[in-house]
């Protein structure tokens, strides 16, 4: 006789009540728990110690959800991913950061030649020649254009020979930060707005991952060194482009280094998105652990062997460095996995462990993707469950004819 932990019976329940609302679908189809949802929100609030967040739309990629997140109070405005999306976007949002530099000329010409949109909108660059582009594609312009200047957060160490975190702007120290804005307070037609970083190697990076001992202890080291280094450059950095002009904020971190980035006094507001999904990435970390919210379901369409359950589809792997820990994972029943010569496949997936023995043709298997807003560049709509049933279905981006990236 099999006797169910406290966490298993919880589990069984919750996934027993997802199942029941979900019955009259067809998959495949994605499933966002908005208990978790609204939870997560919560504990990220929680994590962000009063400072704003700014939400990260590309780890949502649903208006609805957008919403939904937005109206709470820990969030304040978007953190976007792409000029187009950002224009679109503006339609509903007042306050839209792009997260990323454009080179989309038709979308510069659009944003320049609307005072409304230039006024909810705020670009990404980091270099000079990022000026000379808008300004090339823009022509004289009868709006500002407002940056934000995003300054290198990785760890640098060796004089400059070993970079520890993603590979982003050019602008690293506080003297480069102040030539840059002295740059932008001279150039007609430019309002430099904010300062961004993003510590990728702290909040992208888990803390906690499975295998070796002496790589979890390594990665802890470096984040250490890296918080305590960060905050003392970017404090610099803001005190240094302050000096030159003035700024309407100072955004920094991710869903995993809320605790650390809300410290820094130089940073006025937070970026997070991914955490309110919990996927698979973030199952990896000391100090949260938010739970999982959004699912895609899979049908067995295959029985090769009294062993096996094959799904149709399931190859969903998310982008970043090829490996494991980029596929999706089996979230129920538990205990299935991947074989090791298919794994996850284009248009079929078969399943062993000790619950493919039982399931059949038409049973369905819950799965959560690695990553957060990646999911709905895959389905059309997110069936909204709560209380045991489905109160609301919305589209994704892809849902509204929407493919920015």
């Amino acid at each position: 006789m099999t006797v169910q932990t406290a966490s298993a019976r919880a589990a069984q329940g919750r996934f027993d009540r997802l199942q029941a609302a979900t019955a009259g679908l067809e998959p495949p189809f994605g499933v966002i728990d908005l208990d978790a949802f609204d939870a997560n929100a919560s504990d990220l609030e929680r994590r962000a110690a009063g400072k704003p967040i700014r939400l990260a739309s590309k780890s949502l990629r649903s208006r609805a959800l957008i919403r939904r997140a937005l109206d709470r109070p820990g969030f304040q405005g978007v953190l976007g991913f792409t000029l187009p999306e950002a224009l679109w976007l503006a339609e509903e949002f007042d306050d839209i950061v792009v997260g990323y530099p454009t080179a989309d000329r038709t979308a510069l010409r659009t944003l320049a030649g609307d005072e409304r949109l230039a006024s909810r909108v705020t670009l990404m660059v980091d270099s000079v020649e990022h000026l000379d582009l808008i300004d090339a594609a823009t022509g004289p312009r009868p709006t500002r254009v407002r940056v934000c200047l995003e300054l290198d957060a990785a760890l640098r160490l060796a004089g400059g020979r070993v970079h520890l975190g993603p590979r982003r702007s050019p602008v690293h120290t506080p003297q480069e930060a102040a030539a840059f804005a002295r740059a932008v307070a001279a150039r007609p037609g430019f309002e430099l707005a904010g300062i961004m970083g993003y510590e990728g190697q702290i909040a992208g990076l888990g803390d906690n991952q499975a295998g070796s001992r002496l790589r979890r202890a390594a990665v802890r080291a470096m984040q250490r060194s890296s918080v305590e280094e960060l905050s003392s450059r970017r404090a610099a950095a803001v005190a240094a482009v302050r000096a030159v002009t003035p700024l309407r904020f100072v955004n920094g971190g991710g869903t995993g280094s809320l605790e650390t980035t809300t410290r820094e006094d130089a940073v006025t507001e937070l970026a997070a998105g991914s955490g309110l999904y919990g996927p698979g990435l973030f199952d990896f970390y000391r100090t949260f652990r938010p739970a999982p919210a959004a699912f895609f379901v899979l049908p067995v369409v295959r029985r090769p062997t009294a062993r096996i359950a094959t799904l149709l589809g399931g190859g969903w792997v998310a982008s970043g460095p090829p490996g494991r820990d980029r596929l999706p994972t089996p979230a129920w029943p538990p205990g299935l996995r991947v074989t090791a010569t298919e794994a996850f496949g284009e248009v079929q997936t078969p399943l062993v462990g000790t619950p493919a023995h039982a399931l059949r043709l038409g049973d369905r298997v819950w799965l959560r993707h690695a990553k957060a807003g990646e999911l709905c560049e895959r389905i059309g709509e997110l069936h909204l469950v709560s209380g045991g049933e489905v109160v609301e279905t919305v589209p994704t981006y892809r849902g509204e004819g929407r493919h920015f990236l």
